[in-house]
């Protein structure tokens, strides 16, 4: 029997608000219980600048450090969606990331069977 997934979906900026960066530790955390596979999205204009090479500009930049590092193990890459357009952002970025389109968003929310929106 397979374990079910969850979905983690970042739509907010993360240096104006800590909603990322509790997202971020929200999927390391129930990632390590490994009763869940976890998945986490950054969507919208602004939501990818989680992945910046230096967490120093974002809020609760704490969260970021300690656990972007334990997301990114992660067999899969942390999905960005192409609705963030400021790609040159993410030049440098520590992170394994893959950019979908929002078609790829639309299948991913419908095969995991949680969702947590931030």
């Amino acid at each position: 029997m397979s374990l079910p997934k969850t979905l983690v979906i970042v739509e907010t900026d993360p240096r104006t608000s800590a909603r990322p960066a509790e997202g971020v530790r929200i999927a390391a955390g129930i990632g390590a219980w490994k009763k869940t596979d976890v998945t986490l999205l950054l969507r919208g204009p602004v939501a990818a600048y989680s992945l910046q090479e230096y967490a120093d500009e974002l809020v609760d930049e704490d969260n970021f450090t300690r656990y972007l590092p334990i997301v990114a193990e992660s067999p899969r890459p942390i999905y960005v969606e192409d609705t963030f357009t400021d790609r040159a952002a993410l030049d440098g970025s520590p992170w394994k990331y893959e950019i979908i389109p929002a078609a790829k968003t639309a299948e991913l929310i419908r095969t995991n069977d949680y969702l947590i929106r931030l």
